[in-house]
């Protein structure tokens, strides 16, 4: 274990009676971001609180900087948390704010200024120390928190969507800025966020989240590209992953009985049976941006949206509805058939049990 690290072994939380944490073991990255990825409702919060000691886990055990701290008060761990909502002290200048766990920590009236002054600089703080949070912009005020957290020098950082109300801009600048923040410090940064383009830009490692169990822990990169099971794969995919039964027979796969396509490389060893044929949004393409190896299907436009560069249709494909992604304005009218293509190159396959089998790129 080393010094920064955290652990959770064999954690679970009961609430009368109802699991609202599964058995997780999960040993965390002790440098760079470790992200809970998952929807609304996951239990990505919990998990962060049974991290910081606000809640007692009803079975297993909390290790940090080596030592089991579950008995632990919050208090006494080192811990800092920022929450999505701007909290900050509405009665109390910004300076105030910032410096108010190093004066609870009982710093030297020097050390805190010399503190203060380098995270408020860092955060672009500096001209607005006199200003209350009432006088600030909510990227100001977020920052303001995001400064009150990064001022304790803790050994572990808790971001709970810290920039989920934020506007656009304000998001991909403060995106952006985070992983610099965080790169020379000594600590272990866990950040919560329902959105798979955020994990892939923070990079670190990424655990996928889904009804209190975590599904999958890893390498962002890798567990993007290689998901241990459909909900991991779902986790990661927004929109949401294409899926739909397919049945391999001999040497091809076939979807809604008139589609086919070859099994490649491992998945040609692959038993004959029933699976499930997962695709993200972006690998469906309308014809005109057909890719190598694609395979041409005909649906139903269900729905049909641009935003900005960017064009989203739903289409039914077999009793299954799909979601094309891609670049550019397509225009589609409802309810007219229409073509896409599918990068089977790069599809992902699962079990009936749910278990990825293979990919196309194995």
């Amino acid at each position: 274990m080393t010094r920064s690290g955290l652990e959770l072994r064999g954690v679970e939380l009961r609430v009368d009676g109802q699991v609202h944490i599964h058995r997780t073991d999960v040993a965390l990255a002790p440098q760079g971001f470790n992200i809970l990825l998952g929807p609304t409702l996951a239990g990505k919060t919990t998990l962060m609180r049974l991290m910081a000691g606000l809640l007692k886990p009803t079975a297993g055990e909390v290790w940090f900087h080596g030592r089991n701290v579950t008995a632990v008060p919050v208090r006494a761990r080192g811990v800092a948390m920022v929450y999505q909502q701007f909290i900050n002290y509405g009665h109390q200048s910004v300076y105030e704010n910032i410096a108010s766990p190093l004066r609870v920590a009982r710093a030297s009236r020097a050390e805190i200024k010399a503190r203060v002054g380098r995270i408020a600089e860092l955060l672009q703080l500096s001209p607005l120390l006199d200003r209350r949070p009432a006088e600030l912009s909510g990227g100001q005020q977020q920052r303001t928190a995001l400064a009150r957290a990064l001022v304790k020098d803790a050994g572990l950082v808790l971001l709970d969507e810290p920039l989920a109300n934020l506007d656009y801009k304000l998001r991909e600048a403060l995106r952006d800025e985070l992983p610099r923040l965080f790169a020379d410090r000594d600590c272990t940064v866990v950040y919560a966020t329902t959105e798979p383009g955020e994990a892939l830009l923070l990079g670190g490692h990424t655990a996928t989240v889904h009804e209190g169990r975590v599904t999958q822990f890893g390498a962002t990169s890798t567990v993007y590209r290689r998901p241990v099971d459909l909900l991991a794969a779902r986790a990661f995919s927004d929109p949401p992953m294409n899926s739909a039964p397919v049945v391999k027979r001999g040497g091809n796969f076939e979807l809604g009985g008139v589609t086919a396509w070859p099994a490649q490389r491992a998945l040609a060893g692959l038993a004959d049976g029933p699976y499930t044929v997962g695709l993200r949004p972006h690998r469906v393409q309308p014809l005109a941006g057909g890719a190598t190896g694609a395979v041409t299907v005909e649906g139903r436009v269900a729905i049909a949206e641009i935003s900005g560069s960017e064009s989203v249709v739903h289409f039914d494909l077999h009793g299954s509805t799909w979601v094309s992604q891609s670049h550019g304005v397509h225009a589609f009218d409802v309810g007219t058939m229409a073509a896409f293509s599918l990068d089977v190159s790069r599809a992902l396959y699962f079990a009936p049990d749910g278990r990825c089998v293979g990919s196309a790129e194995d």
